[in-house]
């Protein structure tokens, strides 16, 4: 076989592999740091939550690794918005409403404030959404505590699934592309919970 008998598939196939090898010999060292990197990462967006939470479904399995990096993401959300709501929502208050901007500004925390529960969660169930720019607007607005963290529970489970399971199949995503139409399911399912929580809960 000469070098121009290498397929893509092929080449993506040996990445995967010394990746997961590589995961693998970082052992539960590699799995403490990766739940300490998603928590910072709800407040830091440049550290790569997909690979974080590839390691853990890698160390403790499908079931223990997406239940820890379920609890890991949601604590660090909640951590970043209980930081902006009690540490620095009066100063943005009185700093940027009574400027120039504020109208703008007030257009967007009004936005926030009146979004469902339904939308919130659809909204953080979307793997590729900015969680700490969620995580601030969301301190920054007068969004109840309760909804907001219901809102991230539900949708945090979607998104922590959708990575890992991007993470421990990347070669059949790459070569079978219709397996990403399962985030469509994964936001249907994100909506549906919500409508159920929200009309027991009362929350919108």
């Amino acid at each position: 076989m000469n070098f121009y008998d290498i397929n893509i598939t092929e080449i993506v196939q040996n990445i995967d592999a010394y990746t997961e090898l590589f995961l693998n010999n970082l052992g539960i060292w590699g799995a403490i740091i990766s739940c300490l990197l998603i928590v910072i990462e709800s407040m830091l967006p440049i550290l790569p939550l997909c690979v974080f939470i590839t390691l853990l479904f890698y160390t403790f399995g499908n079931i223990f690794g997406f239940i820890i990096s379920w609890l890991c993401t949601v604590l660090g959300c909640m951590l970043s918005f209980t930081l902006f709501r009690t540490k620095i929502k009066n100063w943005f208050e009185r700093r940027m409403i009574n400027k120039k901007t504020g109208r703008e500004v007030k257009k967007i925390m009004d936005f926030i404030d009146n979004i469902s529960l339904s939308g919130l969660a659809i909204l953080v169930a979307i793997p590729f959404t900015p969680a700490f720019a969620v995580n601030i607007a969301a301190g920054l607005s007068n969004i109840p505590r309760k909804k907001f963290f219901i809102g991230i529970l539900i949708g945090k489970m979607f998104m922590v699934y959708f990575w890992g399971y991007i993470g421990t199949t990347f070669i059949e995503c790459l070569t079978h592309p219709i397996y990403l139409v399962r985030i469509l399911v994964l936001l249907v399912m994100a909506y549906i919970i919500s409508k159920i929580v929200n009309k027991y809960f009362k929350l919108d």
